[in-house]
């Protein structure tokens, strides 16, 4: 195995300061972690570099939610080539206008902040390089800056380009990038990252890499830290049925903001003479890939560090091939904005096989823990735990145990014998599954449930997979959370710098994992894959049991908690939203007094100086919630014109206060929406 204690590199680096951050006459003055937004603006997706999610704004508040009244609808499925049903772009809003992404392209509009009208757009050529990337409907958004005095905003596209454009006109800046040689681009403005990827060249800068080298892509917008731009990366996962041992990793990326010349590559997977090189076992680090930085990212400006959440390594659920505990898979690393270097790191998962990378962007914090004034990052995990570090030097600010987890019997595979627990806060949702934890609206179904867990493996955390043809005749291996979470990055946490309140939403869902013998191709069919080595056991999808339409496990089947973060505790939990349909009208429990169940959905969330609100997710009803965020209790629900599927955010627009949301269904694709009050 691997190496068990990875130790922790420390900076020597300047003291933290508080700022004040007002809102004008209508909202209070918080304490905010960074300088880095004016008052009632959000200039990054997680409104500051410290993605808190937090706006000191309360005009809104809990005398005058139900009066909210849409402002404008901005509808996506304009930005083709088709209507896409999905829209995961949380906007900024910067000097008047509100900015984001929509569609597959990934097209970039301004929209003037008070009526939703379209000001500019940019679409990026069609290359063959999209027509291949694997996500392309994952833009969470834009990255801003000012350069020189203007505004600039940063685009990272499903063909692995940056873009820089001019904020009020929507041109690409003069001076930013290198000519690309393909019809339709502008002569500057653009920057071609994979130049900067040594592992995909030669490359074709139409068709992109050969495509047996895998498939890289974006996913989340760069962030933009003193005048570098940072970006991440996406790749396909274990959920496409990946089949093969390789993969492009995903190395980070940084270019100077005002040229776009390239400064670093962080490589995510060791290379050889690199600390954690040895954590990949024998030679692994040739040809793993993944292992990419996909949430949003963040940052502490006055030190001049990043975090990076990092994803997991090829493949998902099967790593008998990459032996060892593959940093800096599954891990928060921070690293020097400037020149690349890492100055700490902490693993969460070793040697991941259940599909728990990194889900959402680190929250920078000034905690208070028994009297300690602690700089603080707390990275939650798809298993619903927060760990909290020390954001300087990476100690832990609780204790973390390293705890004896199952060991995996599928041949060739060697998982790690302990794997790392926070002591506190606790989680908020499943780890594990026994039978406690069943339904038990009747004795009829909860022996139901236990009977429709016969052929299947379950227990604690990290339960490994199975593989067909074991001894025990088992067909998948229960994993509760599932392979997206408990919490995940659409229902990703916001924190309440005033109160170091942090609030999570999370899914109430299990996995059941199997692998079969790696003779699938990547569509699914029998056979190998061409130029590809194909792993000995790949991912099968294996049916989550139920009872008669009736999730397995006790609700709520999707909930919102707060906890304080100066000591650990659970303050409230509240489920999200009311019972569903198809649970209020099975027949099975018609009769019953069952309380509401929550939603199977990850609630969108947004605090500000009054409110906790929050839309219920994809999967969950057309209603906006407030409640009091000390309490939990309810303020009022709005209906809204479609689901949530992403997170809210606000702003202050000549003197009144906005929430905006992307929504979407089928009458209304991929959209966002604006609330306000009457005037």
């Amino acid at each position: 195995m691997g190496v068990r204690q990875h130790p922790v590199a420390r900076g020597v680096l300047t003291a933290s300061t508080l700022i004040l951050a007002a809102s004008g006459a209508l909202a209070r003055s918080a304490a905010a972690q960074d300088g880095s937004v004016p008052p009632g603006e959000w200039r990054y997706w997680g409104a500051t570099a410290s993605s808190t999610r937090y706006s000191p704004l309360d005009q809104i508040n809990a005398d005058n939610f139900q009066d909210l009244e849409i402002a404008w609808i901005w509808r996506g499925d304009n930005f083709g080539p088709r209507p896409d049903y999905i829209l995961r772009s949380v906007p900024l809003y910067v000097d008047g206008k509100v900015f984001t992404v929509a569609g597959r392209r990934r097209t970039v509009a301004a929209l003037d902040a008070g009526t939703g009208e379209t000001l500019w757009t940019f679409r990026e050529p069609n290359t063959q390089r999209w027509e291949d990337s694997p996500r392309q409907n994952w833009g969470k958004g834009v990255a801003y800056a000012e350069i020189d005095g203007r505004g600039v905003i940063y685009m990272t596209s499903p063909g692995f380009f940056l873009h820089a454009l001019d904020a009020n006109t929507g041109h690409p800046i003069e001076g930013f990038g290198k000519p690309v040689p393909i019809p339709g681009f502008a002569p500057y403005g653009t920057v071609d990252m994979f130049a900067d990827m040594p592992r995909v060249q030669p490359y074709d800068p139409y068709e992109g890499p050969d495509p047996s080298l895998g498939l890289i892509t974006t996913s989340s917008p760069p962030i933009v830290v003193n005048g570098v731009v940072i970006v991440g990366s996406a790749l396909s996962d274990g959920g496409s049925r990946q089949t093969r041992i390789e993969n492009i990793p995903g190395d980070v990326l940084a270019y100077d903001a005002r040229t776009g010349e390239h400064l670093w590559t962080f490589h995510t997977i060791p290379q050889p003479g690199e600390f954690g090189y040895d954590t990949w076992e024998p030679g692994a680090w040739e040809w793993s890939g993944n292992v990419a930085a996909w949430p949003p990212l963040s940052a502490d400006l006055e030190r001049g560090i990043v975090y990076l959440p990092m994803d997991s390594g090829t493949n998902d659920v099967y790593g008998g091939f990459r032996p060892g505990d593959n940093l800096f898979a599954n891990s928060i690393v921070a690293v020097d904005a400037r020149t690349g270097e890492r100055l700490w790191h902490q693993q969460l998962s070793h040697h991941d096989i259940w599909d728990w990378d990194m889900p959402v962007p680190p929250i920078l914090a000034d905690l208070n823990v028994d009297g300690r004034e602690i700089p603080a990052v707390i990275q939650v995990t798809k298993q619903a735990f927060a760990f909290t570090f020390n954001r300087v030097t990476g100690e832990p600010v609780w204790p973390i145990e390293e705890r004896p987890v199952p060991q995996s019997k599928v041949p060739g595979e060697h998982t790690a014998p302990t794997q790392p627990y926070p002591t506190r806060p606790a989680s908020w949702e499943l780890q594990g599954l026994t039978e406690d934890d069943l339904v038990d609206f009747t004795p009829e179904l909860r022996q139901k449930a236990i009977e429709s867990l016969e052929d299947y493996t379950y227990g604690p955390l990290f339960n490994p997979p199975v593989h067909e043809g074991n001894e025990e005749g088992k067909v998948g291996a229960i994993l509760c959370p599932s392979t997206t979470g408990g919490t995940n990055v659409t229902g990703g946490p916001a924190f309440d710098p005033e109160t170091n309140v942090l609030y999570v939403a999370s899914v109430r869902s299990c996995s059941a994992l199997a692998v079969v013998p790696g003779s699938l191709r990547d569509d699914g069919t029998p056979g190998e894959s061409p130029g590809r080595t194909v792993a000995d056991w790949v991912r099968t999808n294996v049916r989550v049991p139920s009872v008669d339409g009736i999730p397995i496990v006790k609700p709520p089947y999707g909930l919102v908690a707060a906890i304080d973060m100066n000591t650990g505790e659970h303050l409230w939990t509240i489920p999200n939203g009311a019972t569903p349909e198809r649970i209020a009208e099975n027949e099975l429990l018609q009769g019953l007094d069952i309380p509401p169940t929550g939603q199977s959905s990850h609630a969108n969330i947004l605090v500000t100086g009054s409110l906790l609100m929050f839309g219920e997710g994809r999967s969950g009803t057309a209603w906006f919630h407030a409640v009091d965020k000390a309490t939990g209790e309810s303020v009022a629900d709005l209906p809204l014109p479609a689901p949530t599927h992403a997170a809210p955010m606000t702003f202050m627009h000549e003197g009144r206060q906005y929430v905006v949301v992307a929504v979407s269904d089928n009458d209304l694709p991929g959209s966002l929406v604006a609330l306000r009050l009457p005037e």
